[in-house]
């Protein structure tokens, strides 16, 4: 009986989790949608396009098959809950563990796959679409510029875009650096762009421009900041190296998991440029991220173990209750990964450490919870 019942479940928990993978994948993928239709408006290549998308969705699948997983689980077991199941099964001396076994076992298959995506295919796909949106770039370099990010690609900028219609920009933030670190942040409502092809040199006039200087030798320190301001405003970037051939160095976001390891065991290697001061930085950076890669993949299981559990406690078929359920979970996973990004500046707390907090936490608790309904 028991086997019958595993096939069950088994096979009912695949089905509703490729359905959920699916809806999550299309819900994840809407704004991209958008974007390529933008892209086609403006002449584009369809067959780049599709490339650069396609190259996102490992990057995607990453995130999506744990969020997928944890919605599955939280509604799969409320269901039986509700309906009885779990109950009849215990009274016919069947235990929770056997009940609970084919889903956890899929889940163990299902961060192998996280794990290797996260590892490897992740970020060599990242790569190519970095060299794919140079390519674009090539054919329109106002397609560089992605809305509601940080564009860290540009030589000696990093450029923020609010939103970005034709050649015109909106709510601009523009940081420029130097040597030895930031030395200029404009700020700037709007903004027009203009690409020379032959010579590679694009230039954004700035429109009510807000401009902070920071001092050359010394920016941290901010009694020597001066702030202008101004109606106009131009940057001009040359484009020449960032759009050649070759040229594009890989990031930590782009290295495997071994080149992530390497690079952490030598730093210097991997950045030849980099300052000294900013070698404990970017090797904490570096050990965020790759702990991140496993936490991550690890969670599929840990949210198995913890959702089984509250599935069944919370006695709903309704998937209002489960979704609430997973959202709040995945809040709190997510919450302490932006924690860990953002104390990399101080490797002596050990960042690297705490995506691994709701990943331990959850198989902890759910071992406690299973224990408990057993």
């Amino acid at each position: 009986m028991i086997r019958v019942f595993n096939r069950y479940l088994l096979l009912d928990f695949i089905k509703s989790f490729v359905i959920t993978l699916f809806v999550l994948t299309f819900v994840m993928y809407v704004g991209a949608v958008v974007q390529a239709i933008d892209y086609m408006a403006r002449g584009i290549s369809g067959p780049l396009i599709l490339k650069i998308f396609a190259l996102n969705i490992p990057f995607t699948l990453s995130f999506v098959i744990p969020m997928s997983v944890l919605t599955t689980v939280l509604l799969h077991f409320g269901r039986l809950s509700a309906d009885g199941e779990i109950t009849a099964m215990k009274a016919s001396g069947v235990s929770l563990w056997q009940v609970a076994a084919p889903i956890l076992f899929c889940s163990v298959l299902l961060s192998g796959v996280c794990l290797y995506i996260n590892a490897v295919w992740a970020p060599q796909s990242h790569f190519a679409r970095r060299e794919m949106l140079r390519d674009l770039g090539e054919e329109d370099p106002l397609a560089l510029l992605e809305e509601g990010q940080f564009v860290r690609d540009f030589p000696g900028v990093q450029i923020y875009v609010g939103k970005k219609s034709s050649s015109r920009l909106e709510d601009i933030t523009i940081i420029q650096f130097g040597d030895k670190g930031a030395k200029a942040q404009v700020l700037a409502e709007s903004g027009e762009v203009s690409f020379d092809a032959a010579t590679r040199i694009m230039e954004i006039v700035l429109n009510k421009v807000r401009l902070t200087e920071y001092d050359k030798d010394d920016p941290s320190d901010l009694a020597k900041v001066r702030e202008l301001s101004a109606e106009s405003y131009p940057v001009t970037l040359d484009l020449r190296q960032m759009l050649k051939k070759g040229k594009i160095k890989k990031k930590p976001s782009d290295m495997t998991f071994a080149e992530l390891v390497r690079s952490i065991q030598n730093v210097r290697q991997a950045f030849p440029d980099i300052q000294e001061k900013n070698v404990p930085r970017m090797r904490a950076k570096m050990a965020v991220d790759a702990n991140k890669r496993l936490a991550l993949a690890l969670s599929c299981f840990s949210f198995t173990l913890l959702a089984i559990p509250l599935g069944i406690r919370s006695h709903r078929k309704e998937s209002s209750i489960g979704i609430g359920m997973a959202l709040v979970l995945l809040f709190c996973f997510y919450l302490f990964i932006i924690i860990a990004d953002a104390m990399v500046d101080r490797p002596e707390w050990r960042p690297d450490m705490i995506p691994w907090i709701p990943v331990l936490a959850s198989q902890l608790a759910g071992c406690l919870l299973l224990y408990k309904n057993r």
